[in-house]
């Protein structure tokens, strides 16, 4: 039986994973579940897969879960071991009990736990996209010298693991990630000046937390993705394309020197690629609807719009510099998607103050994580200054 660390149980592939695992009690056991503030739902998840250990963000998040254990009727001799904070998440990545650390916290928060997992040699289920985003070249070297395999949980890059498996690797050309392009793919960019928070929260495909539905609405998740998959793959930032494919259904594809291309297609379930990272090299049953191929089906494939979405420029300038500006990238996002998401900056000013932040936070070479955590401050510092002098809005 394989042992699972959830860093993230609480948010939509925290619950899925728990899914997948539920499913298959006698393949995976939980040993400890790491959540954000939701002490109500980590306590319901204690009560149901029993972990060894439990771990929350802050101390007074803490202090509400035995109360909530206790309403349970859970037996105190039953609870796990309960602790908070980004010691106690390391503690658990890292702890000898742990087989598989599933890596599923939201933002820049996720990089240590999953850093010092690298290191100590657990097998990664990686569906944190600031861990390569803001990290990537510490955090493969780690996994070269620990002899550990990040096998990718996000869609795109779980699709393009399973078509790099129909090759050798240097018979590859490129990979091509898709795009679902947003509620905005036919907005036209006169318009996007009025975009409010509400619209931009409406995804046409996927049912995602608030900044990762921004990100997908400026497509600023691509430039990440195609970050994020040069490193998994060890890929030049030439060798890896983008496409806006309105269906949702082909995930990536992976061109050979042959000319053959391989494609990935399943429904938009993301239990699909939780399951087979955590069952990787196996395949099994998983609880996914299947495509029907006897009905109608088209398949659109687009030219991703530049104008439209500075943010992909930014992402693939950022990738190109290296060293922390891509950490500033993500930093600087993550603090101006808040804004916007607040109301205090327009959804154009999103990329300005992206942009602004990467011109006036100067790109390092980082030599360890506690590097990236101090330029991943300074940065998020710089994008606040800059959404305080914009002030708020008035929306055309």
């Amino acid at each position: 039986m394989r042992s699972v660390t959830l860093l993230g149980s609480t948010g939509s592939i925290g619950v899925s994973t728990l899914d997948v695992i539920r499913r298959r009690p006698e393949m995976f056991g939980v040993y400890a579940l790491v959540a954000g503030h939701n002490a109500d739902l980590l306590a319901d998840q204690i009560m149901e897969f029993r972990p060894r250990r439990a771990v929350l963000e802050t101390e007074s998040g803490l202090e509400h879960l035995p109360g909530k254990l206790s309403e349970r009727g859970l037996p105190r001799a039953d609870w796990p071991e309960l602790s908070f904070g980004p010691a106690a998440r390391v503690a658990v990545a890292t702890a000898p009990e742990t087989d598989f650390v599933l890596s599923a916290i939201v933002g820049v928060a996720g990089l240590e736990a999953t850093y010092e997992a690298v290191r100590a040699g657990k097998q990664i289920g990686l569906a944190n996209k600031e861990t390569l985003v803001a990290g990537g070249a510490l955090v493969m070297q780690a996994a070269r010298q620990a002899g550990v395999e990040l096998i990718p949980v996000d869609s795109e890059h779980n699709g393009a693991h399973q078509c790099f498996r129909a090759g050798r690797r240097h018979e590859v050309t490129r990979l091509i990630l898709t795009a679902s392009g947003g509620p905005f793919r036919l907005t036209p960019k006169s318009q996007l000046a009025s975009v409010t928070p509400a619209q931009a929260l409406k995804h046409p495909t996927w049912k995602m937390g608030q900044r990762i539905t921004i990100d997908s609405a400026t497509m600023m998740n691509k430039g990440f993705e195609v970050i994020e998959a040069c490193w998994l793959f060890d890929l030049p930032l030439g060798q890896v394309d983008l496409v806006v494919h309105p269906q949702s259904s082909v995930h990536a594809m992976v061109e050979y020197n042959d000319g053959s291309v391989v494609a990935q297609l399943s429904t938009t379930d993301m239990r699909m690629p939780i399951q087979y990272a955590l069952t990787y090299p196996d395949r099994l049953e998983a609880p996914v609807p299947r495509m029907n191929w006897a009905e109608a089906r088209t398949l659109e494939f687009f030219p991703p719009d530049p104008g439209k979405f500075p943010l992909l420029r930014l992402a693939y300038e950022a990738q190109r510099t290296g060293g922390t500006a891509t950490c500033t990238l993500n930093a600087a996002d993550e603090v101006a998607v808040d804004a916007f998401l607040k109301e205090e900056i327009s959804y154009p000013g999103i990329a300005e103050v992206v942009e602004e932040t990467l011109n006036r936070v100067p790109a390092q070479t980082p030599r360890s994580v506690a590097e990236l955590l101090d330029t991943d401050l300074r940065s998020r510092q710089t994008a606040r200054q800059l959404c305080a002098q914009r002030g708020n809005y008035v929306r055309l």
